[in-house]
């Protein structure tokens, strides 16, 4: 009997948490792999954040917390937002939710109607193209190359614009490049975004402060786009808190309560104990936190190095986040031992099983000829990892 939903039918899995779990199969058989799949820093969450949440469990915060977020929190974001974006929000344009994930989600139920269009730079993280089937729109991808950092032009963007389009979803950094956007280059795509007023942007901002170059610009300081531009942040990437699951929108007001609304029948407010200690790391000086950005510096430039002695292996040199997206379209057609190798997903499967090193395939992201390499990972880890794959390919 057919009994499940047509909806949760068309829902494709992660494919991050898929190879998560493939790799976890193998380690619970005995094999040593190295995940370099799983978008997570490997640092522990910083003291005195840990230290605010045991201060926050000892004053008896239990009870459930607004739906929106706690006060003292909206207004900690409210002073990151300006300190950090030079972007001005009031508490009413603030919410927390359970991770940055579910305020992209409450986004796109409350905007997007069947049939909008959304347009999505690839590569996109892989929840972006799942969330907008869920609120059934479409996806319309605009392919970038390698050679040009992963980067689309406003010319794309344009020519992708019709009269369906409702939004456009940013993420810089990225994930899986780890492309920065530039000011420049933010400010040209908003020269062509001014001509259509009614099309919304959603600048997923989740990796601002892993950055190693290139200065972070919000594009909602742009005032012509400041009133339909939702900057979507959270606290898992830079301050090491994935599992505290706390993210956070500034949007215009009314969108902000339309977020406020489906939330309060979904998951109603997010965890009292990490709200507080959220408080503690947004007003911290982002200093506190330098020490893994430095560290993820030099992951990136140590895994650049060893991924291009790589033959067959393109690697340009990202910005930000903790990946890399190497282009490793040399190897389609080919075969390396036993296994044809077709596509981004047979390569990705063929690193796991045979040099038992976890990646994840491009194609998730919308780039098929290339995978994601986490380099949140230790360094010796990284070096064994790429000493395996380049022993894996040399059977070619």
């Amino acid at each position: 009997m057919d009994i499940l939903s047509q909806r949760i039918k068309r829902l494709p899995a992660s494919a991050t948490l898929t190879m998560a779990a493939k790799a976890r199969e193998l380690k619970n058989k005995g094999i040593d792999v190295i995940g370099l799949s799983l978008g997570e820093p490997d640092f522990n969450t910083p003291e005195f954040i840990k230290d605010a949440a045991i201060k926050a469990v000892n004053d008896n915060y239990n009870s459930y917390s607004p739906v929106d977020g706690y006060l003292e929190l909206k207004e900690s974001i409210c002073r990151k937002f300006k300190r950090d974006n030079n972007l001005n929000y009031s508490t009413s344009q603030i919410v927390v939710s359970t991770g940055a994930k579910q305020s992209i989600a409450n986004l796109c139920m409350v905007l997007l109607n069947p049939g909008d269009e959304v347009i999505l730079p690839a590569p996109y993280w892989v929840s972006y193209s799942a969330i907008v089937n869920l609120a059934e729109a479409k996806s319309i991808i605009l392919p970038s190359k390698i050679e040009n950092n992963f980067k689309v032009t406003p010319n794309q963007i344009e020519s992708a614009i019709n009269s369906k389009t409702k939004l456009i979803m940013f993420n810089s950094p990225n994930n899986p490049s780890g492309t920065v956007y530039s000011e420049k280059e933010f400010r040209e795509i908003a020269e062509v975004l001014k001509k259509y007023p009614d099309i919304y942007i959603l600048s997923d901002e989740i990796y601002e402060h892993i950055n190693f170059g290139l200065t972070h610009f919000s594009i909602a300081t742009i005032p012509e786009l400041y009133d339909r531009t939702v900057t979507v942040n959270g606290v898992a990437k830079a301050f090491a808190m994935t599992g505290w699951r706390i993210g956070y929108i500034g949007a215009p007001e009314w969108i902000s309560k339309a977020c406020n609304k489906i939330q309060g029948q979904i998951t109603s407010g997010a965890n009292c104990i990490a709200q507080r200690a959220t408080i503690t790391a947004l007003d911290a000086p982002v200093e506190k936190i330098k020490y893994m950005i430095d560290e993820f510096n030099s992951r990136k430039i140590l895994i650049i190095k060893l991924l291009r002695s790589i033959s067959g292996f393109k690697v340009n040199d990202p910005d930000g986040a903790f990946y890399v997206f190497p282009d490793i379209s040399y190897f389609f057609g080919k075969k390396i031992g036993d296994t044809a190798i077709k596509n981004s997903t047979d390569f990705s499967l063929f690193l796991l099983e045979e040099a038992h090193v976890a990646t994840v395939t491009g194609e998730a992201f919308g780039n098929n000829n290339c995978i994601r390499i986490s380099y949140a990972a230790s360094e010796s880890n990284i070096i064994e990892a790429i000493k395996r794959i380049k022993k894996v390919l040399n059977k070619i």
